[in-house]
């Protein structure tokens, strides 16, 4: 079996989504994934065949204090959603659906 990851990000300062944000998925120092964020915010599919294990997911969102902001996931069998909410001021993740 493998995982997939897909993500997306919204810029909460202006309430909309942040288009043209650079995604990377590392595995160890591996990059396995990257793209940018669509005129939606999202990118539908950064990786997938992707062995179980520990991934790193770094986002470059457009924020003045917030330059990468990387998160340290664990990934299993099956489809994983994960974005990214970002302001000038703050910034949070989940596991979406």
């Amino acid at each position: 079996m493998s995982a997939s990851l897909s993500t997306h990000v919204l810029d909460t300062g202006r309430g909309e989504p942040a288009r043209g944000v650079r995604v990377e998925l590392l595995h160890g120092d591996d990059p396995v994934g990257s793209g940018q964020t669509d005129e939606d915010g999202r990118i539908p599919e950064l990786a997938s065949g992707l062995d179980p294990g520990d991934y790193r997911l770094v986002f470059h969102p457009p924020s003045p204090f917030f330059r990468r902001v990387e998160l340290e996931i664990a990934l299993d069998d099956g489809h994983y959603h994960v974005p990214l909410l970002v302001s000038p001021y703050g910034c949070a993740s989940y596991r979406g659906s």
